[in-house]
């Protein structure tokens, strides 16, 4: 027997938002279960039931904005309240880069609020950073379901043995979490 679900689950796995996203969405008014508005959070659906964005939903998706940065050595890539080190998105500044002509700094539509890593570079690191408002884009990125191959470049000390080319490719850890496999 199928079991329910949360509708939040639903639509992240619809890949049409984030589950976060999708419980705001709920919180307005903007999802629909059966052609029924939805706005209880936690509400549970089975799969085979219909559930939806509405079109206000979809427009406010396409006001998020996500920005590609090269990331200088000497910042960190996630948001930190510790004064002591710059984050990366302190660098997202209309002088920083070329927009579009429909943005400028008086428009209202551009907004770096809540800006979020896709992934994350130390401070001694340099390269590219996705920081967006797109929960779509973050977990298509970083989610665990996620094919994207990511390259890196390390260098090391000394003469690398066979071991710790091994260790490289299969052993490492971060903040407990075992990191897929190194070509």
């Amino acid at each position: 027997m199928e079991e329910a679900v949360r509708i939040s689950k639903i639509l992240s796995e619809l890949g049409l938002c984030s589950r976060r996203e999708a419980d705001s969405y709920i919180e307005q008014g903007l999802v629909t279960l059966d052609g029924k508005v939805v706005t209880e959070l936690g509400t549970r659906a089975y799969r085979s039931q219909k559930v939806e964005l509405k079109k206000q939903a979809t427009i406010q998706q396409s006001s998020k904005v996500t920005v590609i940065l090269n990331k200088p050595v000497g910042y960190i890539s996630h948001l930190d309240d510790d004064k002591a080190f710059r984050p990366a998105a302190s660098l997202i500044i209309l002088d920083n880069f070329q927009v579009s002509r429909q943005y400028s700094s008086h428009n209202p539509r551009f907004n770096t609020d809540g800006l979020a890593p896709a992934g994350r570079l130390d401070i001694d690191s340099s390269g590219l950073l996705v920081l967006t408002q797109d929960g779509r884009i973050a977990k298509t990125i970083i989610g665990e379901q996620s094919v994207i191959e990511k390259e890196y470049l390390v260098r090391v000390e000394g003469k690398l043995v066979n071991k710790g080319l091994d260790l490289l490719r299969h052993g490492l850890s971060l903040d407990g979490y075992k990191l897929k496999p190194a070509e």
